[in-house]
Formats: C-alpha cells, sequence, structure tokens
C-alpha cells in the first residue's frame, strides 16, 4: 500500500511521522522551500509522547511523482483546498482513495465532484500542533487523536489495510461507522471556539475571566448546535456536554489556531469554518447573530490583510 501525505506541515507531518516508524511506505508531496528544509533537517517532531527524528521520502509539486498511490492524505489548510487537488489528480489512480483531515465539512463536496464519493473517506483529527522556524513539528498537549471512516457503501478496500496500519501507531486510532457525524460534532466544537477565541483574541481562560464571556461561548455552542440539528446532524449529547466543559474550563489557556494565525497576521479558514456554518444557519432560517458577529469580526481581519498587502 503507498501513501502519499499531501504536505508536510503540522498534521500531515506528524501522522505521517507515525505511520513512517509503524512501517507504511509513505512519501510527503511538499513545496520546493519544504522539501529543501526536509532534505537537510530530516522530520523532526517534538511530542511528549516520543520524539521523532526521520528522513522521509519526498517529492515536490516540480517533480514527476513516480506513479500513482493507493491512499492520499490531505492535510492542508482549507484555501489551499483547489490547488491540492490539481497537485493529486495525476497520482489518483481507478482504486485510489483521499483521506482528507480537512477541519470543517465543506470540502467534501469539494472531492466528491472531483472524484466521487465513493473515493472520498472521511477524516476527523484532533491534534494541537505548530511549526518552528526551523520546520520543527512541535505537539502541544497529549491529545493526538485520529478518526477515520467510509462514507459509501461497500467501502474501499484500502480501509482495512490504512486502519490496520494506523492501529500499530501511537496515535489514539479508532474507525467510525458515522464518521459524517463525528466530522460535524467537531465542526461544531471548533466553530465555537475559533468564534470565541479570534473575536477575543484570547484564551478560554481569558474569557471566562470577563463580564459576559461564557455567555458569549455557550451562546455560540447552541447556535452551532442548532444547525447541526438542522442539518440532520444532531450532535451526539454526551459529546455536547463534554464540549460544553471544554469551553468553560476555568483557567485554561485553550485557543484555536486559527488565533494563531491571526496573530502570525497569516490566513485563515475562517470562510471555510464559521463562514460555512453561517451560511448554513441561513439557509436553514435561525437567528445566529453571534456567528455573524465572530464572522463579521474574521472578515473585518481579512479585510485589513488585504489592504496592508498581506500575503500567507
Amino acid at each position: 500500500m503507498r501513501i502519499l501525505v499531501l504536505g508536510a506541515g503540522g498534521t500531515g507531518g506528524y501522522f505521517g511521522a507515525r505511520i513512517h516508524i509503524a512501517g507504511g511506505d509513505i512519501t510527503f508531496l511538499v513545496r520546493p522551500a519544504r522539501a529543501e528544509n526536509l532534505r537537510t533537517h530530516g522530520l523532526r517532531v517534538s511530542s511528549a509522547f516520543d520524539d521523532i527524528h526521520i528522513v522521509p521520502k519526498l517529492i515536490t509539486t516540480a517533480e514527476n511523482p513516480g506513479g500513482q498511490f493507493d491512499v492520499i492524505i490531505l492535510s492542508c489548510k482549507a484555501y489551499d483546498l483547489n490547488s491540492a487537488l490539481e497537485s493529486i489528480s495525476p497520482v489518483m489512480g481507478a482504486n485510489s482513495i483521499a483521506l482528507p483531515l480537512l477541519n470543517g465539512v465543506s470540502h467534501l463536496d469539494t472531492l466528491d465532484a472531483r472524484f466521487g464519493g465513493e473515493k472520498v473517506l472521511g477524516g476527523v483529527a484532533q491534534l494541537a500542533v505548530s511549526l518552528s522556524p526551523t520546520g520543527e513539528i512541535k505537539h502541544l498537549n497529549k491529545i493526538h487523536r485520529l478518526i477515520i471512516g467510509s462514507r459509501c457503501t461497500p467501502p474501499s478496500k484500502w480501509l482495512v489495510p490504512i486502519a490496520e496500519l494506523l492501529s500499530a501507531t501511537s496515535v489514539d486510532f479508532s474507525v467510525s461507522d458515522h464518521i459524517e457525524k463525528d466530522m460535524w460534532d467537531k465542526f461544531v466544537f471548533l466553530s465555537t471556539l475559533a468564534g470565541a477565541t479570534c473575536t477575543m483574541r484570547a484564551n478560554i481562560g481569558e474569557i471566562l475571566s470577563t463580564c459576559a464571556g461564557e455567555a458569549f461561548i455557550v451562546g455560540l455552542l447552541d447556535e452551532c448546535k442548532k444547525i447541526a440539528t438542522a442539518c440532520g446532524h444532531p450532535p451526539n449529547p454526551d459529546q455536547l456536554a463534554a464540549y460544553k466543559s471544554q469551553l468553560t474550563e476555568r483557567g485554561s489557556n485553550f485557543t484555536a489556531s486559527m488565533l494563531r494565525d491571526i496573530e502570525r497576521g497569516g490566513p485563515t479558514e475562517a470562510d471555510h469554518i464559521i463562514g460555512d456554518m453561517v451560511r448554513r444557519g441561513n439557509v436553514s432560517g435561525i437567528a445566529i447573530p453571534l456567528l455573524k458577529l465572530a464572522y463579521s469580526h474574521l472578515q473585518a481581519y481579512e479585510l485589513a490583510r488585504q489592504r496592508l498587502g498581506l500575503r500567507g
């Protein structure tokens, strides 16, 4: 089974390195600058579980990919999805499958339209990582969870082999029979977390220390829950309670990666996460004043970036 990971940044690099250590035949498709760094320093992961330093197999967008791959793992940002599709199309064979680990759910429609729904698995990655200036992947906590699943019947012949390989890693891995529901559960959580921390430019603990911080967070979560329910994906009550507990933990320094993108002046996935949730709420006729406020804040940030001529 030949596996290609699109990107060797935080998510792709972390899970790809774990797969490599477990004996997987894995190649990374990266941009030339990242390839140069990896050829010089190797792929390095710093984690509380264990540090990794490997010499990865690489191809770049400027090279012949060397044939087709069986499993293509997409770990790009949502705003890079269209260019990612162009990069992976030459290596998608008749029996290949794509495993997207993107945030949100809107990318499924894009991938289905390009490759067909039977060739697109669902995936949920729960991981907090950052990329250091030297290219090292830093694991920020003790969560490294990965859930995958088929979205059609019968499932791809590659589902069992990739699941067996992932089970051999140290990652907290599982196969779900309801992967789209799992993706929606994360969508609800991430929209709330990003909406709150990006609007307030603060972590959860700091927001909760303000006069209306908890009401803002809980209100965002309730709006997202209503949208998911209207779209046919009501959150699991136990999971929703766990999310609420995590999002209202006093003293927590938890933030969304989207806030870290803002702090470095970079592009964000606002349109693909908060914006998509707002669009679905509007179609469903649900009152979502807090989500609209959060999205407006992020739109204003992006307009300011454009005015200043900032790029990714």
